[in-house]
């Protein structure tokens, strides 16, 4: 079976990242751990970490009910803010054959700005997929 690390956070419920998932699913058996970092949720020059742990717990329930109503072994975790030091600790329990980063459009992601796909495959020593998700109109710069 085929292990599959996704770090992921606002893009989760995305077509892009379904459709790379599904295709991950007809290829054989598959088994995904979901990482959400939690990355600030911003109001003008604060955050509230609560608030932030709640929109990435939302998103990895929502995500973990899809892959397992797609029969998929699904299990998951909110992690660091860093997407990449969240692989690297992910990485430490759960064992992978590829990790998908799933991120907002250039322009719009931050994770983009700070160069996380760069990094995170100069982390790593496994193939990873960057699955950047179609902009809609009103995005402004967030998180991944």
């Amino acid at each position: 079976m085929r292990t599959y690390l996704i770090i992921a956070n606002q893009t989760l419920g995305g077509d892009a990242l379904r459709d790379e998932i599904v295709a991950r699913i007809a290829d054989g058996p598959a088994s995904f751990h979901v990482v959400v970092p939690a990355t600030p949720v911003t109001h003008r020059l604060t955050w509230n970490e609560a608030e932030s742990m709640d929109a990435a717990r939302e998103r990895l329930d929502a995500i973990l009910s899809w892959l397992r109503g797609h029969s998929a072994e699904a299990t998951g975790e909110i992690g660091d803010h860093d997407p990449v030091q969240s692989a690297r600790d992910a990485l430490l329990k759960h064992e992978a054959d590829e990790i998908i980063l799933s991120t907002l459009p250039v322009g719009i992601s931050r994770w983009i700005g700070q160069d996380v796909p760069s990094r995170l495959r100069g982390a790593v020593d496994l193939p990873v997929t960057v699955v950047t998700a179609a902009p809609a109109p009103s995005e402004a710069a967030t998180p991944g």
